[in-house]
């Protein structure tokens, strides 16, 4: 599959890898393809971010982001439902980073790893890719570029494409949005 990346959409596989390295992780996350495309310059993503007022806000992205991680990845949907059932996700977080400290439903503790710094994917975002090939396909694409890749990400349900609806960047918008950018590279690298 990735022989049918452009180096747009390379350059985001990088970069998450890189992301997720910054910030000692130990796997490539959804949220780091995100924060990669928000890195690049000069393609329809970053068009399409630039036209919905999302690069402005990058760094509200970013603290949502890391609320959602301090809820231990629970979505708007899923913490929307607790409550429904009296459960106040807010007060968890509260009283269990009380007791165990700061970012403890974070995934914080992380395992050495011993034998290389390898980061594999997490599943949501191998599927992440695999979407994007069908982006690509639906939209009558030879090649998997950085565009395609951001519409997997708002396409695909949880805490990445709820924080996009809530900087305005739906799968619709975003949609109209790369519909309008520059026409990238449409070549494979």
């Amino acid at each position: 599959m990735f022989e049918r990346f452009t180096e747009a959409a390379r350059s985001v596989v990088k970069g998450a890898v890189t992301h997720a390295e910054r910030t000692d992780a130990d796997s490539v996350t959804e949220e780091h393809l995100l924060l990669a495309l928000l890195d690049l310059r000069g393609t329809r993503s970053a068009a399409a971010f630039d036209a919905l007022g999302v690069s402005a806000r990058r760094t509200s992205v970013e603290s949502a982001l890391a609320d959602a991680r301090r809820r231990g990845g629970l979505t708007r949907a899923d913490t929307e439902a607790l409550a429904g059932l009296g459960i106040d996700v807010t007060e968890i977080v509260s009283r269990v980073e009380a007791a165990h400290g700061a970012g403890a439903l974070s995934g914080g503790r992380k395992p050495k790893r011993r034998w290389s710094s390898h980061r594999p994917f997490t599943r949501p975002a191998k599927d992440t890719l695999e979407r994007s090939l069908r982006v690509a396909l639906g939209r009558g694409d030879r090649h998997i570029s950085d565009e395609h890749l951001l519409l997997a990400l708002a396409a695909r349900p949880g805490v990445v494409a709820d924080v996009l609806a809530d900087h305005g960047a739906t799968y619709t918008a975003l949609e109209r949005a790369v519909a309008g950018g520059p026409s990238g590279d449409a070549k494979a690298s």
